[in-house]
């Protein structure tokens, strides 16, 4: 350390050298690597939803599932180059277990391995499913105590930023009041759960991310997509997005406070987190509809 605050003045000439050497100024090769990292996470949030379609559609051509999900920050070409990669074309081998470590993403260790869950905000888990409207993907996530089974945070985007996705789901979370510091952080890889801004909110919440190599390891968020998505939301004639956020409303509210659950005894998420419920017409969030109001 003494070394180097002797000879920064010399290691900055040198790398000013280096950067007019090859043509590009210091802040071009910041931009350059934040343009990398963001490339990355793009990659790698596509793959989980790509995973997804294709558990629900496998004889989906990789042309149909570019034009399905129609993402705004890949191309076609690239989009299919990027399947065959991963081995996500239609007659892909049968042996293929390449994951997104390859890519040089972020990766947190999984921190759930051999824990056991004994109280709630011990352990959140979260994942972003999708949801076809009239030919059109949208996408929901949520953000599940894995003791109580309480959904904690949840929103409904219309795009996979992450700005969309896991940030106001985990926010959300967030605004209950007295939680503990250490909460487990759990999710699959996708990009939206190691970019910048998620890691500072989770940082400053003082929470520990985990992520999971294989879905299987990250059971508890893929039930819940699925609970919400099958049990609720297709039941209901869901015509546009604006319905879409409020039948998610309604479907958290009645999985959270309704929904008795074989696992916790045939008692509901809320009455395990002590949670009471009232409803009060609002007219400021999304028009008319019920708000829920909760009480610890």
């Amino acid at each position: 350390m003494i070394w180097f605050w002797q000879h920064r003045n010399l290691l900055s000439c040198s790398l000013n050298r280096f950067y007019q050497a090859i043509g590009i100024s210091r802040q071009g090769v910041h931009d350059m690597l934040n343009r990398m990292q963001r490339n990355q996470e793009i990659e790698a949030s596509m793959i989980q939803l790509i995973r997804k379609i294709r558990d629900d559609h496998p004889t989906m051509s990789l042309r149909s599932m570019f034009y399905k999900i129609q993402p705004n920050d890949m191309g076609r070409d690239r989009f299919e180059a990027m399947c065959v990669s991963y081995g996500y074309q239609v007659q892909r081998p049968s042996n293929y277990k390449r994951t997104t470590d390859s890519s040089g993403v972020i990766r947190f260790p999984n921190r759930l391995e051999g824990l056991a869950v004994t109280h709630v905000n011990q352990i959140w888990v979260s994942d972003i499913t999708y949801f076809e409207i009239a030919g059109k993907y949208y996408y929901i996530t949520l953000v599940l105590d894995a003791y109580s089974r309480f959904i904690k945070g949840y929103h409904a985007s219309r795009s996979m930023e992450t700005a969309d996705t896991t940030i106001p789901a985990l926010q959300m979370a967030l605004k209950e009041k007295s939680l503990p510091t250490g909460i487990i952080m759990h999710s699959d890889g996708g990009g939206q759960y190691y970019s910048k801004v998620f890691l500072s909110i989770t940082a400053d919440a003082q929470m520990e991310n985990s992520m999971a190599k294989e879905a299987y390891e990250n059971p508890q968020a893929e039930r819940i997509n699925g609970t919400i998505k099958n049990n609720y939301l297709r039941h209901w004639s869901i015509q546009t997005f604006n319905q879409l956020e409020k039948a998610l409303d309604r479907a958290v509210m009645l999985y959270n406070f309704e929904k008795p659950h074989k696992s916790l005894k045939y008692l509901t998420p809320s009455r395990i987190e002590g949670r009471s419920y009232f409803y009060k017409a609002n007219q400021s969030v999304r028009g008319s509809k019920a708000k829920l109001e909760t009480t610890s």
